[in-house]
């Protein structure tokens, strides 16, 4: 039994795994830690389902290297080393230091992550290392470094239940952060007079039990904040002495408020909501002492993300609401890691332990405590900048470690494009198809979860242990022993680790180094756990930094009034509002908006191998207001063309209401290896905040079109299709199933031998029974390959996409034999037994579908989703889908009383 922690969102839920013998059936068994502070034993779907992801199918387990024809071949790690260091030798010696680019991730692990770091910044000389933190996190960076003089959060997940009043802005709490919802949830049943906000343009399975949804207009937080200070300050919820004691700035920040957000009414025409709605947060926000403002995403991916965090925090500040429990602005973090790479410096503006790396002061520091030969001493490129770079020729040499830039940044086509421009890209991946390890020229085997070993700090500040229980799959290494080999290949000393222990140990004695003189001082402090031995550092519980004392975990900062500027007071920072840098027109006519789906992470590299993740929303998809659909003469369910200045993809189109008119939303998972056109990166403009250097993801002008085809097919097979990019038909999506594959096809153009295509399509050879139907008077055809009475493949074709459920044909999969009833349901493309078919899947963690549900719901008069878990066990794990599960009730009811 091995306590960890989950390689997902920035909850940083604990993990027991417990590993069974070999040829058990179910070998990993997964579940929350009970005594772990972020989730107290709770899990949503994602981290059950980590042992589904674990399968070392499409693994990386060797080096390889790529050769100007694009042949690969297998290396050793010597190798594949060698080539790595001679080449970024040739080209520091040739072009220096700035020619090498490093781009890390917010899923290596803080000793990874300090030591690639260190080798950049203090050895290579040059800051050009930033992480794909920089795309969700680094507005907060920016927010809280203004406002308090260092980044950092300084409440914690149980303020979020002992607040009176909890607003949610730009964050999907309830499909993002799920774990961090159910605690808030709970909360509220314990006091029903608790208080839930939703600031977000759409309507969200986060809304579904909020006392009230802010529609606002894309872009427009600064306008309500600054309204919402304004009101403050006229209705006088001022704490005065506060603001006259620890902070400054409030005078030019209210006056700049008052002039841009001065009236309710221009406030409400700014943000697109009506005035009483307005006011009716706006009072509550001022008759509620205990308030936390959460936010994420959604006000951090934007032009203008850093004066929208201050603008929230401002709000905080005025009214002294923070430091105190159930109080205080809490920005909620995206990856598993974001706040420990942060801690390292892992942003190319920063150094390690929280210094900066454009004070002189700080850096003779960290190269006082390093013994560094050099020291970066500017900042270097943030994300879309080096990549850029990268594209002109300036970046020579890229490292790219755990992260698939080719699908997550913006103008992601001219990322693809500037890779392909590389002298030397070197990527680190559990995974060599990724859609960036596809253009590297060495590609190293890494470590992933329950293999690696080291730390990981949540969005609390809590630091807590990431524990291999597995052996290490073929010749994968830690990342931070591929850095230490390169860096001696070089010739650098200090790069003489044996265990992540080692880095730790040092990361912790440089955050207390000099921490207390010559006026360096810094929230940051975790010098209360160096020294650890390796089975102290082995059995490290979760913490929260500060940590001064063996034993200390801090919950809360700011009680003591003292922030982390010179004087020790805060910043209220004014905050002029602005649009959005692209503003939709004629030909782009619609606001695209990005982000993320329940069950799915980043690029589904990991969570697109797990059957029970794919089935809730298996298809790349657009959503769009039915209005709106109509005007693009689109049509809900069919195949369309979403498109921006900057690229274009396919999608299924979903209509829904509680998508705001003139807007749209697509998810941001899909990649070239599971989809033919499904990469929303490629269309996301490459805007920036100007502080902060975070894309603008939430607000791209777009198009929308017919995407026409002639036929759409479904196809299941145990084994892979075999069709290349030049024979592939003009959309396709794969779908991981239990024990087969699931593909959506639509194309153009008569086949005119489906026989002949399926069989071609599906390459079992000769299997023992192949049936085939073709429907009298249509162009509807079916076919199915048996061994014996077992399912190999089936296929069904049709001019419409009104095809056989798909839920129905995945349970004939999970047959080992077939019965008489299944084989005529084959040919029928149905259940002879409606009971069969248990619909689109609602409820991941049990596998409960839509009509599973509503069966239920119907047969039992069931009103409640605590009755629908106590029937079905629908929602009574993660607790994730049960917002949907609300909604089919509402449904059934309108339904029978209609």
């Amino acid at each position: 039994m091995t306590c960890t922690t989950c390689p997902y969102c920035g909850v940083g839920c604990g993990v027991i795994a417990t590993v069974g013998k070999a040829g058990e059936p179910n070998r990993l068994h997964i579940q929350g830690d009970p005594e772990h502070p972020a989730n107290y034993g709770r899990l949503c779907v994602k981290g059950s389902a980590l042992a589904d992801t674990l399968g070392l199918e499409g693994r990386c387990l060797q080096p390889l290297l790529r050769d100007g024809q694009g042949r690969t071949q297998a290396a050793s790690w010597d190798q594949a080393l060698d080539r790595v260091a001679t080449g970024l030798r040739r080209i520091i010696d040739q072009h220096g230091p700035e020619a090498v680019a490093f781009y890390v991730s917010g899923q290596l692990l803080t000793e990874d992550y300090y030591v690639v770091n260190k080798l950049v910044k203090g050895w290579l000389g040059t800051a050009n290392i930033d992480t794909n933190s920089r795309l969700c996190m680094s507005s907060a960076v920016a927010g809280h470094k203004r406002a308090f003089g260092e980044d950092l959060v300084g409440g914690n997940y149980r303020d979020l239940e002992e607040a009176d009043l909890v607003v949610l802005v730009g964050s999907n709490t309830a499909w993002c952060h799920p774990i961090v919802y159910q605690r808030l949830m709970q909360s509220r049943r314990e006091r029903p007079e608790k208080r839930i906000v939703v600031v977000d343009p759409r309507r969200t399975a986060t809304c579904e039990q909020a006392d009230l949804h802010l529609s606002v207009k894309a872009g427009s937080d600064v306008w309500l904040f600054n309204g919402l200070l304004t009101y403050l300050e006229e209705h006088g919820v001022v704490d005065t002495e506060f603001v006259a004691k620890h902070t400054g700035g409030a005078a030019e920040t209210l006056a700049a408020a008052r002039a841009s957000a001065g009236r309710l009414e221009v406030v409400a025409k700014a943000c697109g909501v009506p005035v009483a709605m307005l006011q009716a947060f706006y009072a509550m926000f001022a008759s509620t002492r205990k308030v936390v403002t959460v936010f994420s995403q959604g006000v951090n991916q934007s032009s203008s993300g850093t004066d929208k965090v201050n603008s929230i925090i401002n709000c905080h500040l005025l009214t002294g609401r923070l430091g105190e429990p159930g109080m205080g602005p809490f920005s909620i973090t995206g990856q598993p890691n974001a706040m420990g790479g942060r801690e390292v410096g892992g942003l190319a503006n920063t150094l390690a332990a929280h210094l900066e790396l454009n004070d002189a002061q700080h850096r003779q520091l960290v190269q006082d405590f390093w013994q560094s030969p050099v020291i970066a001493h500017e900042p270097g490129l943030k994300a879309v900048d080096l990549f850029e770079a990268v594209h002109d020729g300036r970046i020579k040499a890229l490292w790219v470690m755990a992260t698939n830039p080719v699908v997550s940044l913006p103008d992601a086509d001219r990322v693809r494009e500037a890779l392909g421009r590389c002298e030397l890209l070197v990527v680190s991946d559990l995974f060599a198809d990724t859609d960036t390890a596809a253009a590297a020229q060495v590609v190293l085997p890494a470590l992933g979860w329950g293999e690696k070993d080291g730390t990981v700090t949540n969005s609390e500040r809590c630091l807590s242990r990431q524990k291999a229980f597995l052996p290490p799959p073929g010749a994968a290494k830690p990342d931070w022993w591929a850095v230490c080999e390169v860096a001696r290949r070089l010739g650098f000393e200090g790069f003489d680790y044996q265990s992540p222990h080692q880095i730790f140990d040092e990361h912790a004695r440089l955050s207390a180094w000099r921490n207390d003189q010559h006026g360096v001082q810094r929230a940051f402090h975790i010098g209360g756990l160096a020294g650890l031995d390796t089975d102290a550092y082995d059995r490290l519980r979760p913490c929260q930094w500060p940590v001064l004392r063996r034993g200390d975990s801090t919950r809360r900062l700011f009680h003591d009034r003292r922030f982390f500027h010179a004087d020790a007071r805060a910043r209220l920072v004014p905050t002029p509002p602005r649009a959005p840098a692209n503003a939709p027109d004629d030909e782009f006519p619609l606001v695209l908006n990005t982000g993320r789906i329940r069950d799915q992470w980043h690029t589904m590299t990991r969570t697109g191998r797990a059957s029970r993740l794919a089935n809730h929303l298996p298809e790349p998809f657009v959503e769009m207001h039915p209005y709106e659909a109509m005007l693009c003469g689109v049509q809900d369910g069919t195949l369309v063309r979403v498109a921006s200045r900057w690229g274009a993809m396919v999608a299924r189109l979903r209509c829904t209401a509680d998508q705001p008119r003139r807007t749209l939303f697509v998810p941001i998972h899909w990649n070239d290896l599971n989809a033919s056109d499904a990469r929303v990166g490629a269309l996301v403009n490459p805007v920036v905040d100007s502080l902060s250097g975070e894309p603008e993801f939430k607000h791209t002008p777009a198009l929308v079109s017919p995407f026409p085809v002639d036929w759409h097919a479904v196809v299941f097979s145990r084994s892979p299709l075999q069709f290349t990019k030049a024979d592939a038909p003009a959309y396709w999506v794969r779908i991981q199933g239990d024990g087969f594959l699931r593909y959506e096809l639509a194309g153009r153009g008569l086949i005119e031998d489906p026989q002949q295509w399926s069989r071609a399509l599906l390459g079992v050879g000769q299997p023992s029974i192949w049936l085939d139907v073709h429907q009298d008077g249509t162009q509807d055809y079916c076919a199915a390959a048996l061994d014996a009475d077992r399912l190999l493949a089936c296929v069904y074709l049709s001019p419409r996409a009104d095809l056989p459920s798909r839920s129905w044909l995945g349970r004939l999969f999970e047959k080992q034999v077939l019965s008489e009833a299944d084989v005529v349901g084959l040919k029928l493309g149905r259940s002879v037994d409606p009971a069969d078919d248990a619909g689109a899947t609602v409820c991941s963690c049990f596998s409960v579908g839509r009509n599973t549900i509503l069966d239920a719901i119907r047969d039992n008069g069931l009103t409640s989703v605590e009755e629908v878990g106590r029937c079905v066990r629908a929602g009574t794990n993660c607790g994730s889908c049960q917002p949907e599960i609300r909604v089919l009730i509402a449904n059934a009811r309108l339904a029978e009383n209609a």
